[in-house]
C-alpha cells in the first residue's frame, strides 16, 4: 500500500466536500483523475474508502480510519515544513533556559556567549532557580531546557551529563578547619552555617545530616554568593557550596573539599524531551553538549 500527501489531500478535501466533483474543483483537478486516484487507493488498500449515492459520497469505517492517519501524517508534514523553514530565513525567536546557581557561575557563561554571538537574532530568557523548581517547570512546560545538579529526582525528564562538580566547605582563614586538607561532614555539623537559599542543596544537606541524627543550624540563608562570602570571611560561620560557585569568589577564603564520596555531584542538561524541541532550543542543547565533550576530552 503507497499513499502520497496528494492522494491525502485529495481524499480529504473529497470527504470534506461531500462530493467527488466538488472535491475536484477544489482541488483543481479533472474529476476523470479525482475518481481514477480514489479507486487507486481502494484498490491497495483492498477495502472501499467511500460509499456513493445520490448525494453524493460519505467515508466507510476504512475511510474514517484513513482520515484520522491522513490528518496526522499532514499535520506533521506542516509541522516539519515550519520547522525547516526557520533554518532558510535565519532562525529567530527566544529560548526559555533555566540554570542552578553552580552551573550558571562557571559552565554556562561562556557557551551562551559563543551561542548567542553565532545566531545574533535568538535570544535566550534565562533564570536562575533552584534545581527542583527547574525540574517542576520543565515538567509543566514553563521552560524548553534546565541545568540541575543530581541531587534532584530527575525520572520524568530526559537528561545529559554536562559537567561534574564536588560539595565545597568555605571558611574563614580564622577557623580551626582553614589549615585541613579536608573536611568531614560530621565536623561541620556542631558549626554555625551562613547557607545559599538553595532548596534542593538545602534538602540534600538536611536528609546527610539526618542520616546521622543531626541537623546543620543556620545562622542565616542569602541568596547572593558573594553576601555568603562576605559573612563568612567576617566569621559568622562556615559555608557549603559547589566547587565550581566557590571558585568564582573573590575574598581570601579557604576553601576546603568534603571528604565524603557524596559530596561529588553531577550537573546535567535537562529537558522533556529532545527530539520535540524548537529549533531554537534544539541548537542550544547541542551546543551545551558539545561544550560538555570538549571538557571532558582536555
Amino acid at each position: 500500500m503507497r499513499f502520497d500527501l496528494t492522494d491525502m489531500r485529495l481524499f480529504l478535501t473529497v470527504v470534506e466536500c461531500g462530493s467527488l466533483t466538488q472535491g475536484a474543483r477544489e482541488m483543481h483537478l479533472a474529476l476523470a483523475s479525482v475518481s481514477e486516484r480514489i479507486a487507486g487507493m481502494e484498490s491497495a488498500l483492498g477495502a472501499p474508502l467511500l460509499e456513493r449515492n445520490r448525494r453524493g459520497v460519505r467515508a466507510t469505517a476504512a475511510g474514517e480510519a484513513l482520515i484520522r492517519h491522513a490528518r496526522s501524517i499532514l499535520g506533521q508534514v506542516e509541522q516539519m515544513r515550519g520547522e525547516l523553514r526557520t533554518y532558510a530565513t535565519g532562525l529567530k525567536g527566544r529560548i526559555r533556559l533555566l540554570s542552578n546557581t553552580a552551573a550558571l557561575a562557571a559552565f554556562l557563561p561562556p557557551r551562551l556567549c559563543q551561542f548567542l554571538a553565532a545566531h545574533p537574532d535568538l535570544a535566550v530568557d534565562l533564570e536562575e532557580r533552584p534545581s527542583s523548581e527547574i525540574v517542576q517547570a520543565l515538567v509543566d512546560r514553563r521552560a524548553d531546557l534546565g541545568i540541575v545538579a543530581d541531587i534532584t529526582d530527575l525520572a520524568n525528564l530526559q537528561t545529559h551529563l554536562i559537567a561534574e562538580d564536588e560539595l565545597v566547605v568555605v571558611a574563614s582563614r580564622a577557623h580551626r578547619v582553614a589549615k585541613q586538607a579536608s573536611v568531614a561532614f560530621t565536623e561541620i555539623l556542631g558549626e554555625p552555617v551562613v547557607g545559599m537559599a538553595d532548596t534542593a542543596l538545602e534538602t540534600h544537606l538536611a536528609e546527610r545530616a539526618s542520616r546521622l541524627g543531626r541537623q546543620l543550624y543556620y545562622r542565616v540563608q542569602l541568596r547572593s554568593v558573594e553576601h555568603v562570602a562576605m559573612l563568612v570571611e567576617a566569621g559568622v560561620g562556615v559555608s557549603i557550596l559547589s566547587k565550581v560557585l566557590a571558585s568564582t569568589l573573590r575574598r581570601d577564603l579557604a576553601i576546603l573539599p568534603l571528604s565524603e564520596a557524596w559530596a561529588a555531584r553531577r550537573l546535567y542538561l535537562c529537558a522533556r524531551d529532545f527530539l520535540v524541541l524548537t529549533p531554537q532550543a534544539d541548537l542550544l542543547a547541542r551546543q551545551l553538549k558539545e561544550g560538555a565533550a570538549a571538557r571532558q576530552t582536555r
